[in-house]
């Protein structure tokens, strides 16, 4: 089912669209009280402007009678003017922050959803989508729960006070007012289906359109190796293109609408100002209930136009409502404790199988690695060598079989997500942050003393190299550890893994850039390490085979040990 077959689907679900707006009010609840707060303020702007229509009346009055004073009206009239104008800068300063923090609160959960989750559940979604939801959707949903929404009830609200007032002047007036409000309220109904659809195709471009972009910079070096500029940047201007085309016909819709809604009401505003002249003509009423009435007439017909063009909106926050909803409800990761297990840590495989679908990557494998022992993990590029670093990490759950990690004391914990706990991981390739050598390093550790540091540098052979550079630890690095060479990367990330000081460490290809010497003091370096760490390499490189205790090659689905280095890799 494609994605726009899945949102035509929960759109048409009524049980759907009441579970997203079942959300959205769970999720508003905590900001209720300013919301309230915003919608008095706009309220009480919309009593203090009908007032001003009736003190302007008063005022047009008294100025054409004898012996009447304006001043009484007119004071009136300037006082609520500039009180009308204070609570317009309130209510905008309100708003702004109130949209942000409603925002950033989606945002920062959908985020820890993220973090908290699957790893396989995310992998699902592209991360220019996941980007597109944390910024976009959010935002659509917290101006329309801030700003659309309570705008919606403030419009009827005014619609109902405005009326009223106008019908105390005139009952034929105020019914003519309304006259259009069917046709108005049949428009926006048909323009809602419209903008569903359109809604949709603009958040599928956008989604589009930031993923191209996040991706193709991520791997900027291999576009720029295939002198590929031209085709990317073409590329670029036509997801854009696409995109602005969306956004375009969104906009002519809704502006189209506005606009015949506003014509037709204005021919209801030549209405009532020919029936005002003629009612002053007859000397039915005065100057200043004609100003009344002109001025009635159009806040009549105004919230009318605006509930035309707000209604529509509503589809985008139910609809963006729902993307954020179906991330909320990825599978948590499970976590169930370490255990108590601490210092040396082994591990016990048992019968394990795992596959991604029907893909089976490892079958019925059964293997134990030791506290302390150094193991290589060898076997041809894509026959699962980085699945099961996944498995150990519980990044994925196994199809069948058991695993459980134990120390010294026989103390034991099942794979959970927990396990991380007293794992480091070394990733192979760049995986380096922005930012300066010891932030890097502090993410392994984030409250590490200096001589954890110190020693951590030591064991990664990172010294002598930091301390050459002007600014050391302090020295700021570029996105995936620019400014440094990948050797040095790789080592500043093997430091920061040893700066956890956890029992098992896990290395994918970590000495790949290493030169062999440079190599040779790790390796070294990590036995000499009391209590001496369990170590996994997952390796292409023969070299790091004799340092190794036991040796486990993956082949044919099958994890089987065999005698350390008698096998070409």
């Amino acid at each position: 089912m494609s994605y726009k077959q899945k949102v035509k689907k929960l759109w048409n679900d009524r049980d759907n669209q009441k579970n997203y707006f079942k959300w959205l009010m769970i999720y508003s609840k905590p900001y209720m009280g300013q919301i309230l707060l915003l919608m008095s303020i706009k309220l009480a702007g919309i009593f203090a402007s009908i007032y001003m229509a009736i003190l302007s009346q008063k005022a047009i009055d008294a100025a054409t009678a004898d012996n009447a004073s304006i001043v009484a009206p007119l004071v009136g009239y300037v006082v609520l003017m500039l009180a009308l104008q204070a609570s317009v800068v309130i209510y905008s300063l309100i708003n702004t922050m109130l949209n942000e923090k409603y925002g950033f609160g989606i945002r920062k959960q959908v985020y820890d959803k993220i973090l908290d989750s699957v790893w396989m559940e995310t992998q699902k979604y592209h991360t220019g989508d996941l980007m597109t939801r944390m910024t976009s959707d959010a935002g659509i949903i917290a101006d329309g729960v801030i700003t659309v929404i309570p705008g919606i009830v403030s419009l009827l609200i005014e619609l109902v006070a405005v009326f009223g007032t106008l019908f105390a002047y005139s009952h034929f007036l105020a019914v003519s007012a309304l006259f259009m409000a069917p046709f108005a309220v049949v428009l926006s109904f048909f323009l809602g289906r419209i903008m569903k659809r359109l809604q949709i195709k603009v958040q599928e471009s956008e989604t589009a359109y930031r993923s191209f972009i996040q991706e193709s910079l991520a791997n900027i070096l291999i576009v720029k190796s295939f002198a590929n500029e031209k085709m990317f940047s073409d590329e670029l201007s036509r997801l854009r293109e696409e995109r602005f085309g969306w956004i375009w016909k969104k906009s002519k819709v809704s502006l189209g609408s506005s606009a015949v809604i506003g014509i037709a009401f204005q021919l209801g505003y030549i209405l009532a100002f020919a029936y005002g002249v003629i009612q002053i003509s007859k000397g039915e009423i005065t100057y200043g209930t004609m100003t009344v009435f002109l001025t009635l007439f159009n806040r009549v017909m105004s919230p009318v136009v605006e509930l035309a063009s707000q209604l529509p909106k509503v589809v985008s926050i139910l609809a963006s409502a729902g993307r954020v909803m179906e991330l909320q409800n990825l599978e948590e990761e499970k976590r169930t404790g370490t255990g108590n297990v601490d210092n040396s840590v082994g591990v016990d495989v048992t019968d394990m199988s795992f596959g991604y679908n029907r893909d089976i990557v490892i079958e019925n494998s059964t293997f134990n690695i030791k506290p302390g022992q150094f193991v290589a993990i060898v076997g041809e590029s894509g026959i699962g060598k980085t699945t099961l670093i996944r498995i150990l990490l519980g990044f994925v759950n196994i199809n069948s079989g058991s695993i459980s990690y134990y120390d010294r004391d026989s103390n034991t914990t099942n794979i959970n997500a927990d396990v991380r706990k007293f794992i480091s991981y070394v990733p192979q390739g760049n995986t380096l942050f922005s930012g300066t050598i010891k932030r890097n390093l502090l993410m392994g550790k984030i409250n590490a003393s200096e001589e954890e540091i110190q020693k951590a540098l030591e064991v990664a052979d990172c010294l002598e190299f930091i301390n050459e550079m002007p600014d050391g630890l302090d020295t700021i690095i570029g996105e995936k550890g620019m400014g440094l060479s990948e050797g040095q990367a790789q080592r500043i990330a093997i430091a920061r893994a040893l700066i956890r000081k956890s029992p098992f460490i896990i290395f994918d290809e970590a000495t790949s850039a290493l030169d062999e010497n440079t190599e040779l003091n790790v390796i070294n370096n990590l036995k000499d390490m009391t209590p001496r760490p369990t170590c996994l390499f997952i390796t292409h490189r023969r070299s790091v085979l004799k340092y190794c205790d036991r040796q486990f090659r993956i082949e044919n689905r099958c994890i089987t040990e065999e005698a350390v280095n008698d096998k070409n890799i």
